[in-house]
């Protein structure tokens, strides 16, 4: 029997067609071998859903009366590029756009959807929603479908739109402190074969948003990764604080050539400058003026008190260490915890190419913390160190799209205003409990 020409285009793989009673349904399908026949024969399998000439695949379970409303929700800003995302997959089979496959991953990530499976059982129990967007004609992917997909997407188209995102709300932002520092999703590794991705991740403290991130390579560290990273972002009249892994004369020279400033950690990696800067401290000479400033601090059970010493008297500095030009002051910062009745203390050194108050750099080496809360966020709210997509491409890619979804729900929360307490995790909850939330996040949060 022959079927009609847009019956073959609703085909999937592994499938066919049945025509009953005038209507066309589709079921799986698997060959065995006949013993008698001597020849392999067609096995009928499960059900899958009915075709509709209009409507697409309506899948099992679901009941559709009447034609199929058109999308009438607007798409996140996001979405306007990416259709151009060169799309690597095979035309024959391919049921699903790039935009109704991303927009899946996207809203079933803001609401609590972890791995594919996740994925899968959120566009299957939101498909009237989705479609409310895109037009998802074939009803909603699989697990599968998003696996391949994912695990072949091109990680830089993704970070592209990432960054065109991130530029577009740069307008409204007003940040003082860009904090650098690296991760690793720790069960991202398949055996022997691949590693767990590592990344280095830059985060606007002023906006609280991540705004860029780049991966650490295999045979290599963060000392490579974070140069890519300052080259795809602007730090123009920014402070941007890295630790005493980023602490290389070849960064701070680009950070300075991209008109911003840096405040970089010592330690004991950089040999003679961290002896140098901590003995000058220690043993400084007779009439050298030095700037003091302390803050106290008390919560969470502890009182610390932060004591902060700076000098611009840096000449000698660059005598001995002649790469180090651009240096133009030295930080040192003790920290007193108290505790339980017990006292602990930490001296800790920087050096800068700043040049401002004790207490404006104390704020400055502060806000570097904030991309420790961000990665906190990660683990806590998103669970990424538990989770095992690995394949490919998918990692990675995943992680910028937890990048983006997290992006929206700070953005959501702050909009909120401060009368309201709401974390990232109560965001995601409140995501999936509720649809009108769900499209306030991706409009307030894309806009």
């Amino acid at each position: 029997m022959s079927y009609p020409e847009w019956t073959k285009k609703l085909r999937q793989p592994g499938t066919s067609v049945i025509f009953n009673q005038g209507k066309y349904y589709l079921y799986e399908y698997s060959t065995v071998w006949c013993p008698k026949k001597k020849r392999a024969k067609k096995v009928t399998g499960a059900y899958l859903g009915r075709l509709d000439e209009k409507l697409g695949l309506i899948p099992k379970g679901t009941v559709k009366r009447g034609r199929q409303p058109k999308p009438k929700d607007p798409l996140p800003s996001c979405f306007e590029d990416m259709e151009s995302i060169t799309d690597h997959r095979k035309d024959k089979g391919k049921l699903y756009s790039v935009s109704e496959l991303f927009l899946c991953a996207l809203l079933a990530t803001l609401c609590g959807a972890d791995g594919w499976q996740d994925i899968e059982h959120y566009a299957k129990s939101n498909l009237s929603f989705l479609r409310s967007f895109l037009p998802f004609l074939h009803g909603a992917p699989s697990d599968d479908t998003f696996r391949r997909f994912f695990s072949i997407l091109d990680p830089k188209a993704m970070k592209d739109i990432f960054q065109k995102w991130v530029r577009a709300v740069a307008v409204i932002i007003d940040a003082q402190v860009i904090a650098i520092d690296g991760k690793c999703a720790r069960h991202s590794y398949d055996g022997n074969d691949v590693k767990m991705l590592h990344q280095v991740h830059a985060y606007n403290a002023g906006s609280k948003l991540v705004i860029g991130q780049e991966k650490v390579t295999e045979k290599s560290n963060e000392i490579t990764a974070i140069p890519k990273l300052l080259d795809m972002i602007d730090i123009k009249n920014q402070i941007v604080t890295i630790d005493a892994m980023g602490c290389q004369f070849e960064i701070a020279n680009l950070i300075k050539s991209k008109d911003g400033d840096y405040i970089f950690s010592l330690k004991g990696n950089q040999g003679n400058l961290n002896d140098d800067v901590r003995l000058y401290f220690e043993k400084s000479p007779e009439g050298e003026q030095w700037e003091d400033y302390k803050d106290v601090d008390k919560g969470h059970g502890r009182i610390e008190e932060r004591r902060i010493r700076v000098t611009n008297n840096v000449a000698w500095l660059h005598e001995l260490h002649p790469h180090w030009k651009t240096i133009q002051s030295l930080i040192r910062i003790e920290s007193i915890t108290e505790k339980n009745g017990k006292t602990s203390s930490e001296t800790r050194y920087y050096i800068s190419s700043v040049q401002k108050k004790a207490d404006k750099i104390l704020e400055a080496v502060r806000s570097h913390w904030a991309v420790e809360a961000f990665h906190w966020v990660l683990d806590m709210s998103f669970d990424e160190d538990y989770l095992r997509t690995r394949k490919g491409n998918a990692a990675e890619v995943m992680s910028v799209l937890r990048h983006l979804c997290y992006n929206m729900l700070q953005t959501y929360v702050q909009n909120l205003g401060p009368t309201t307490r709401m974390s990232i995790k109560g965001a995601r909850k409140a995501c999936g409990w509720n649809q009108d939330t769900l499209k306030n996040v991706i409009s307030k949060g894309a806009e």
